[in-house]
């Protein structure tokens, strides 16, 4: 298999990208900033597709290698022959080849496969799956600076599992008020979204109405998961990836990022003004 010891070609983006964005605040100054990348990679073994997921697309080779030997898919990385990884727009396809032996014991480990927390997409297995066509959401109004003050400390407050256990994400719903109305909690990042979309589905509460709040990063499938659920505003206490603020632009969900020290920033809609100098 390839060597690890350094990034191949087209395993790495062309080159950090700034972002612009606002700031929720009445002078509404503008600024940009470098966003991690990540983009789906479809990983296919002998020509069987296997998963698909979202990761950042450097040193590939050895997210693989990683990948397979820790879902005892191979006994060794000498079972890798090769891994030939191709770039498509925001999609990565790796082509791996196994020794025999492993992958007759693929196939049957295919057969238990389920999904992971930590992922988000192992067990999709097509790459149209991983980046679909959504329906826009209607242009929604941002919510008000003062309803995210300290909105991190009233976050912790709801958390109860977490103040007892630690290591758990929340997904949490703000309503128009700015109160605290929904909170779901889980080892898992999707998984707590996942919770509050299913709570808001048999609650009066309008998803068009105030906003979620993910304490986990922003990534690609997080965002989809809020349009699809018709979510209008989605608020994270992680900076977001480069390609979520793509789709959260190209369908009308307004994202916030709120950082530890800084006002909230907004980078959908794209702000109308040109960043600071």
């Amino acid at each position: 298999m390839p060597s690890s010891d350094s990034a191949k070609p087209g395993t790495q983006t062309t080159g950090p990208t700034d972002y612009s964005y606002a700031e929720l605040t009445q002078a509404c100054a503008t600024d940009a900033v470098i966003l991690a990348d990540e983009c789906a990679l479809a990983i296919s073994y002998n020509g069987i597709n296997h998963a698909v997921m979202m990761v950042s697309p450097s040193f590939v080779e050895d997210f693989i290698a990683g990948f397979s030997l820790s879902n005892a898919l191979v006994e060794g990385v000498d079972e890798i022959y090769d891994i030939q990884l191709e770039r498509s727009g925001d999609a990565l396809s790796a082509q791996v080849t196994l020794s025999n032996r492993a992958f007759w014991a693929l196939k049957e480990h295919r057969r238990q496969l389920a999904g992971t927390s930590g992922c988000g997409l192992c067990g999709v297995e097509a790459l149209d799956q991983a980046l679909p066509e959504l329906e826009a959401l209607p242009n929604s109004p941002l919510p008000p600076a003062e309803h995210l003050v300290e909105l991190r400390q009233r976050i912790a407050a709801q958390q109860r599992l977490a103040r007892s256990s630690g290591a758990l994400h929340a997904a949490l719903m703000v309503d128009a008020q700015g109160e605290i109305s929904l909170c779901r909690e889980d080892i898992g990042r999707h998984n707590a979204l996942d919770k509050l979309i299913g709570a808001l589905s048999h609650n009066p509460l309008d998803a068009q109405q105030g906003f979620a709040v993910i304490t986990s990063r922003c990534s690609l499938e997080l965002i989809q998961k809020a349009i699809r659920a018709g979510i209008s505003t989605l608020v994270s206490l992680s900076a977001p990836t480069a390609l979520s603020v793509q789709w959260a632009r190209r369908y009308n969900l307004n994202l916030i990022h709120l950082p530890h020290h800084s006002s909230p920033r907004v980078f959908s809609p794209a702000p109308t003004r040109a960043p600071k100098q």
